[in-house]
């Protein structure tokens, strides 16, 4: 653990030796931490984005997105254990122990999805869905108006569905979206 911590300082300072002998730019090290952690952070953020884009697209995007950003914290969390060791004289700083509690935590987030999986599993055959997720956009659809475009006066116009009549009997008026239509016939029945 303290040889990579002393890797990622070299590299820092590799770094700054190269800015400023090289290319001549003179900085002091709060200087260098702003330009460079935060190119580094912009690109990370650029990386990121990106990435949830994508898992926005599959169906448990939710689930995924709060494990990327658990491990993350718990990536933190470990590291900072780690350094509060060295720093206290509490306990060996060692980079095996950081890897051990990050696998405690993939195998317990493993057997919660093992087990969730199942519970889920179990309550779509016991309801008979096949596809939630695009019945409930169909749901959506169903009440928006129905509506055609009057080429003679250029305003949108209500359509009527076909052999339905248009006007509501209790109130006289004008039915407007599919979803009065399909009150309309249930109360019908």
């Amino acid at each position: 653990m303290r040889d990579i911590i002393l890797i990622l300082s070299e590299i820092m300072n590799q770094i700054h030796d190269i800015l400023m002998v090289r290319v001549g730019i003179n900085m002091t090290d709060k200087q260098l931490h702003f330009w460079v952690i935060g190119f580094i952070g912009l690109v990370t953020f650029l990386i990121v984005f990106v990435l949830v884009k994508l898992i926005q697209l599959l169906k448990f995007h939710t689930t995924i997105l709060s494990f990327i950003f658990t491990f993350i914290m718990m990536t933190v969390f470990v590291f900072a254990i780690e350094i509060q060791q060295a720093v206290s004289n509490s306990g060996n700083m060692e980079f095996a122990d950081a890897i051990a509690g990050l696998w405690g935590f993939i195998v317990f987030f493993a057997v919660y999805a093992v087990v969730a999986g199942l519970l889920y599993g179990m309550y779509r055959m016991a309801r008979g869905k096949k596809t939630g997720r695009k019945k409930e956009k169909l749901k959506k659809d169903r009440s928006t108006p129905i509506v055609e475009k009057n080429t003679a006066y250029s305003k949108a116009e209500i359509k009527p569905e076909p052999n339905i009549d248009t006007m509501d009997e209790q109130n006289e008026k004008p039915i407007r979206t599919r979803t009065e239509t399909r009150k309309r016939k249930e109360s019908i029945k």
